[in-house]
């Protein structure tokens, strides 16, 4: 079930893709105390996140590998087909050494282990992207 919030344009636009209520929550309570970044959604499917990605053209989707039906590796590839395509942050409680290696070949730009993900951690995941955003403009 998709769940939205209105949004901040100058913020950092989020949507949170897991099948744990639980991980949302938390994960939307860090995203809502970091300066910059805002959370537009949360979904508990691959169906529910590539219809998420299409209705509120986030900036960044933190999406777990292990989903029910479509899986965060496929979904994280249709999401780089995209017109607005956003970065995708995969996520797993797992060491996932292939995808760590190379996310990109997952459809991602990074993986993150869940204990791992933080503040400082969300700050890191973006920084690139704004600086690129910021060369091209």
């Amino acid at each position: 079930m998709l769940q939205a919030a209105t949004s901040n344009s100058s913020k950092v636009r989020v949507v949170i893709v897991d099948d744990s209520p639980l991980f949302r929550t938390i994960a939307a309570e860090v995203v809502e105390a970091t300066g910059g970044f805002v959370v537009v959604g949360t979904v508990g499917s691959g169906e529910e996140a590539l219809e998420a990605l299409e209705q509120l053209q986030p900036d960044l989707v933190l999406m777990v590998v292990r989903l029910p039906g479509i899986d965060g590796v496929a979904a994280a590839r249709a999401a780089a087909r995209l017109p607005h395509a956003p970065v995708v942050a995969l996520l797993s409680a797992d060491e996932r050494p292939e995808i760590a290696e190379d996310p990109e070949s997952h459809g991602a730009t990074a993986f993150v282990q869940k204990q791992r993900f933080g503040p400082r951690m969300l700050r890191a995941l973006w920084q690139p992207q704004a600086a690129s955003k910021a060369a091209v403009a």
